[in-house]
């Protein structure tokens, strides 16, 4: 069975990230079906100028109210799950527990199910209660990936940036990028 992945995107800050994950998984031919939320298509409409549907490397998109959805049943056989960039408030509905939409409900799954799940969290500073929230989900067996970019392979643009970040968000997921650079190369 071919790889299938979920990627989800939320308000917060780095939708350059999600174009760059979206497009390595193409390369990687994983079928990638995605999720986003109402403020994730805002910001990334300010940030790309663009929308998700135009994002290379989706297999298919889901509303983020439907919860008749593939994503929203274990039966569903993704093989993980990417919240890329994740708002606090996403991180808090999935350390709770609390499933008001399919991102919460996809992550759920994947925790009940015991599959990857990557949140990239994206705010600063932190308060305890973000924290407690991320200590409780990596509890749980989510991974906890701050948005936080690598200079040591001296990136010379944005997209440099971004590929390098995704490619390291691939590998918590169990993929090999091909030309991504580790510390010592």
């Amino acid at each position: 069975m071919k790889n299938r992945i979920i990627l989800a995107i939320t308000g917060a800050s780095g939708s350059l990230y999600a174009e760059a994950f979206a497009k390595i998984m193409g390369e990687l031919d994983v079928e990638v079906h995605g999720i986003i939320s109402d403020a994730g298509r805002q910001v990334m409409a300010l940030e790309l100028d663009t929308k998700p549907e135009s994002l290379a490397g989706i297999t298919k998109w889901y509303d983020v109210h439907d919860f008749t959805a593939a994503v929203a049943s274990g039966s569903g056989r993704f093989s993980g799950m990417v919240v890329l960039p994740c708002t606090m408030g996403t991180l808090g509905a999935i350390a709770n527990g609390i499933c008001g939409n399919l991102i919460h409900r996809a992550a759920d799954v994947m925790l009940k199910e015991r599959r990857p799940l990557v949140l990239t969290v994206r705010e600063t500073p932190l308060n305890r209660t973000h924290l407690e929230n991320m200590l409780k989900v990596q509890a749980a067996g989510a991974i906890i990936c701050p948005a936080m970019p690598a200079f040591y392979h001296r990136p010379g643009t944005l997209a440099d940036l971004a590929q390098a970040f995704a490619g390291r968000v691939a590998e918590q997921l169990g993929f090999t990028v091909p030309g991504l650079k580790a510390w010592g190369e």
